[in-house]
């Protein structure tokens, strides 16, 4: 019997992620009068938060494995609780961006915490679970820029981050009533070794100050720190007891690592698509911030359409694999049709191609997630779950520079072309990645019923 006061509790927690990530983009120049800022200062509030996120990830969810699901999660929520509170009251800039850091950090506890506990609770038709989830995750991404306009309209910028208050409250008595007990923490294993995080954190920030350069004077020392900070973490790693990733899991478990490759695919395809047409409606099409919103809820509309139809798919077949060929199919195939965009297309027009898109998320997201738990051990699951946002954000981050390389000295149909075009090379590689996975599995029974 699925408890859907756990199922809420976990929705409302890990919302909050999503929702202020996405929220903070439309207060960006209402922050720039409130604090004297540039658009390149202000726009720290989102790097920061996702580099922040990125790394919090992992460590939350290894953390959730060793000291227990429950008890992360309400500290999760207390640390969203006590920088929404103090935001508001930030007297500088400086002090904004360490309170959105420390909301980051709680926030990215929600997620691998939250899984753990529903993977443990709900033993069957999973991908049913995991799919309403994914409507409250995504559904609050797409929707955040419209929301975040709505309060700031009404009641300013500090409106952001109180609205915060009441899915933190539901999560919480929720939380507290329906979360399973925590088993007894292991004093020896529970945190991860410092050495793998600086390692870890090192290697996300030079990779991110590489990709930032790439549209002006590149700067190689930065890719050779990021080289250098993998290399020494993988060797560090390879070597450890209690290691905060197990690379050594990684390279056994092949299928679990292609799900990681494919999801960091699936997301430089989405935020591309999501920060970059947008942009493109605006100042090509001179569509108004209102008409570009109705467009753009195609894309999350369409995906929460289709999550219960992939979710019912992936049981009735006890299979992920076909769930994600379909995403890609429909990426694919809506990348394409983008081709087809240009100065005097109607909003229709742009809608229904947007649609297929938002269709594809909806199947790769699912998919993805299911294959990722159904490759896993249950005691993982929070150090699995971290990795999996992480390559969120990994596509996230490769998704903006991408998109201001390509926009970087103005926004034409032409360079527009060039990111479907770029899309549907992503797209068909996630499908190449799916078919190989599949194979290797069949090859992989095939291989042990031989042996046996």
């Amino acid at each position: 019997m699925v408890d859907f006061r756990l199922l809420l509790a976990v929705a409302f927690g890990i919302l909050l992620n999503p929702l202020n990530s996405s929220m903070i983009a439309v207060a960006l120049s209402r922050l720039q009068e409130e604090y004297s800022l540039s658009f390149a200062d202000s726009a720290w509030l989102i790097s920061t938060y996702y580099l922040a996120s990125a790394i919090g990830q992992p460590i939350m969810g290894k953390l959730s494995d060793s000291l227990g699901q429950k008890r992360l999660f309400i500290i999760g929520l207390s640390l969203v609780a006590a920088a929404s509170m103090l935001a508001p009251l930030s007297p500088s800039f400086g002090w904004l961006i360490a309170f959105r850091i420390i909301q980051a950090i709680g926030s990215s506890t929600l997620y691998p915490a939250g899984m753990s506990a529903v993977r443990k609770a709900i033993t069957k038709k999973q991908a049913q679970a995991f799919s309403f989830l994914s409507i409250f995750a995504s559904t609050s991404a797409a929707l955040g820029p419209s929301i975040g306009g709505f309060l700031i309209h009404y009641g300013d910028w500090p409106a952001i981050f109180l609205i915060n208050f009441p899915f933190i409250i539901a999560s919480f008595l929720l939380a507290l009533k329906a979360f399973p007990k925590d088993e007894t923490a292991d004093k020896k294993t529970s945190f991860p070794d410092p050495a793998g995080i600086v390692l870890f954190s090192s290697s996300i920030i030079s990779m991110l100050l590489f990709l930032l350069s790439l549209d002006g004077n590149v700067n190689w020392w930065m890719l050779a720190w990021c080289s250098a900070s993998i290399a020494a973490f993988c060797f560090l790693e390879n070597k450890m007891k209690h290691p905060f990733i197990d690379v050594r899991s990684l390279r056994s478990n092949t299928k679990a690592a292609l799900v990681y490759v494919r999801f960091i695919l699936v997301n430089v395809l989405f935020y591309s698509l999501f920060f970059g047409v947008p942009s493109y409606l605006q100042h090509v099409h001179g569509y108004e911030s209102g008409l570009t919103g109705i467009v753009m809820l195609s894309v999350a509309g369409f995906g929460v359409v289709v999550s219960p139809i992939a979710a019912r798919w992936i049981d009735r077949t006890d299979s992920s694999e076909p769930a994600i060929i379909a995403g890609a199919v429909f990426a694919i195939t809506g990348t394409l049709l983008l081709l087809t965009v240009n100065n005097q297309s109607a909003p229709i027009s742009i809608f229904l191609i947007l649609s297929l898109l938002g269709c594809s998320n909806g199947f790769s997201s699912l998919g993805l997630q299911t294959a990722l738990f159904r490759s896993v051990a249950p005691q993982d699951t929070g150090a699995a779950s971290g990795l999996f946002m992480t390559s969120r954000y990994l596509g996230t981050i490769l998704s903006s520079c991408l998109l201001g390389i390509i926009f970087k000295d103005q926004i034409t149909t032409e360079q527009f072309h060039i990111v479907a075009v770029l899309g549907a090379g992503i797209s068909s590689a996630v499908l190449l990645l799916t078919f190989f996975s599949s194979s290797r599995e069949a090859s992989l029974i095939q291989t042990s019923e031989f042996r046996r």
